[in-house]
C-alpha cells in the first residue's frame, strides 16, 4: 500500500501536520488510537469518513518514519 494515496500535509490545514486526504483528521490521532488499544473497527465507527485503508495507510506511514535514517554529513 502508498500511504502517500491517503495522507497529505497542506500548510493550510492544522499547520501542515499530516492528515487523512479530504480531512481534518491527523494521522497522529489515528496512531494515537491505535497505540491506547482500539482498533481499526472502534476508529472506524468513531470517525464514519474514514476507510480501513486509511488507518493502515497510517500505520505504515509510521512505519516509513521509524525506518527513516539521516545521513550525517
Amino acid at each position: 500500500m502508498n500511504w502517500r494515496e491517503h495522507i497529505e500535509s497542506d500548510p493550510q490545514i492544522l499547520r501542515g501536520k499530516p492528515c487523512i486526504k479530504g480531512t481534518r483528521i491527523p494521522v497522529a490521532l489515528v496512531l494515537g488510537y491505535l497505540a491506547d488499544g482500539r482498533g481499526p473497527d472502534a476508529i472506524l465507527r468513531e470517525f464514519p469518513g474514514l476507510k480501513a485503508a486509511d488507518v493502515a495507510a497510517c500505520l505504515n506511514y509510521a512505519r516509513d518514519l521509524a525506518e527513516f535514517t539521516a545521513v550525517a554529513g
